[in-house]
């Protein structure tokens, strides 16, 4: 499949997942380049990395960052970097296998052959296809996300997803240094961002499976930061400039 594209994967204490997660991106067809960008993991997680770097140099990239500095601003380091080196294709996802490595094959698709500026990974386009949540998780995403679509009006039924691709145009577009958010909020913004842009978004249905290893990153101030920055990116486009 044509286009250089660059895997971000933000880790915290993800040793348990990294190594299997980077084998199933690279046994595809398609040669996808990977970008761990690891907050100084205290379970050794980036020596893990360094060691499969040994053994595919110019594919697996390591940035190890001071100490935990979050998801968002893990992410905006990631695209800075892939801006810099100019990959037409950036994709997000977790290290935690909840995302199938496999869609990315389908996300490209959106982005390649179908011109779409953000493809998503939802978990809510057909229905809910989420593996081995609480009800009370599901309940809780499912209704976040119903949330923002009556808050903000995008039409997107997982904004909180994590499985995410974008053309170097779109990112490109956005004052990365400007972006808020840093957990769950920080997804929407950026989809809300685009799309007030004019940038076409596309959701494909994906199956979110929970995480077997490792333990969830999720708490109660990322949640309230979500709640309240829907509220904000909303009165801010309303009365700021783009």
């Amino acid at each position: 499949m044509k286009g250089n594209s660059l895997i971000i994967i933000p880790t915290y204490n993800e040793s348990e997942n990294i190594e299997v997660i980077i084998n199933k991106i690279l046994q595809l067809k398609d040669l996808n380049h990977i970008l761990v960008v690891d907050d100084n993991s205290p379970d050794g997680t980036s020596n893990v990395v360094s060691e499969l770097k040994k053994k595919h140099t110019n594919r697996i990239f390591l940035i190890i960052r001071d100490q935990k500095l979050g998801l968002g601003s893990a992410y905006i380091e990631g695209f800075k970097w892939a801006l810099k080196k100019e990959y037409a294709y950036i994709f997000e996802m977790d290290a935690d296998l909840s995302h199938n490595p496999n869609e990315l094959i389908n996300l490209k698709d959106l982005l390649i052959d179908k011109n779409y500026d953000v493809a998503i990974g939802s978990r809510y386009l057909e229905g809910i296809s989420v593996v081995n949540w609480p009800l009370s998780r599901i309940f809780l995403s499912y209704f976040a996300n119903l949330y923002v679509r009556i808050i903000t009006g995008m039409k997107v039924k997982d904004a909180t997803s994590g499985f995410v691709g974008y053309t170097n145009k779109a990112l490109l577009s956005l004052n990365l240094n400007n972006i808020k958010f840093n957990g769950y909020a920080f997804q929407i913004e950026m989809k809300f961002k685009l799309w007030k842009k004019n940038f076409k978004l596309k959701e494909h249905q994906i199956v979110f499976v929970n995480r077997i290893s490792g333990k969830s990153k999720m708490n109660k101030n990322i949640i309230l930061e979500a709640i309240t920055g829907v509220i904000k990116l909303k009165l801010d486009s309303l009365f700021k400039k783009k």
